[in-house]
């Protein structure tokens, strides 16, 4: 009974509430940038990026604090954190693959898959407490994502997606 107690009251290196501030990083930025695919109506959207990024950030957090456990200060047991950024940009490229779609000539779901691998590196770095580079790489995210895609859209690059998005080209088309 008292092997049990010790294994569910162990500490942990980072401590609950700096784990815990790092998840909510992730979570936080999974969800702009998964809003923004969700709003577009897109196949991955606003859970899909939040978990992605969620889970980044678990990976991220595991592997700090197994690189703190005795278990594993060992000669035999060698730790590599680059491993898990492979394996992390490897499943998630796995799953962003299965966005992409190619039908009638045309390739869908590029930007979906993109967002998604963004969103997994993203959690990653908030996982590893770089919350700064987290928030600047969501800003810029939503800048990609939301501010060129109007400038698409006012350029006739690219039609617009949503009924909102056609009354305002065409309010524009009225002025000029």
């Amino acid at each position: 009974m008292e092997a049990l107690a010790n294994e569910l009251s162990h500490d942990s290196y980072l401590g609950t509430s700096v784990m815990a501030l790092r998840l909510f990083v992730a979570l936080l930025c999974g969800a702009v940038i998964g809003f923004e695919r969700e709003w577009h109506e897109r196949a991955a959207g606003f859970r899909t990026h939040i978990l992605i990024c969620l889970s980044a950030a678990v990976f991220a957090l595991a592997a700090i604090e197994m690189t703190h456990l005795q278990t594993f200060e060992s000669e035999q047991t060698r730790i590599d954190p680059l491993r898990l950024i492979e394996a992390l940009t490897s499943g998630v490229a796995f799953l962003a693959a299965g966005t992409i779609v190619f039908a009638r000539g045309e390739v869908r779901g590029l930007t979906t898959g993109a967002g998604m691998w963004l969103a997994g590196a993203t959690g990653l770095v908030a996982g590893l407490g770089f919350w700064q580079l987290a928030v600047l790489t969501t800003t810029m995210a939503m800048v990609v994502l939301w501010l060129l895609r109007k400038v698409e859209v006012r350029m006739n690059l690219r039609p617009p997606t949503r009924p909102e998005d056609t009354r305002a080209d065409e309010t524009s088309r009225r002025d000029r």
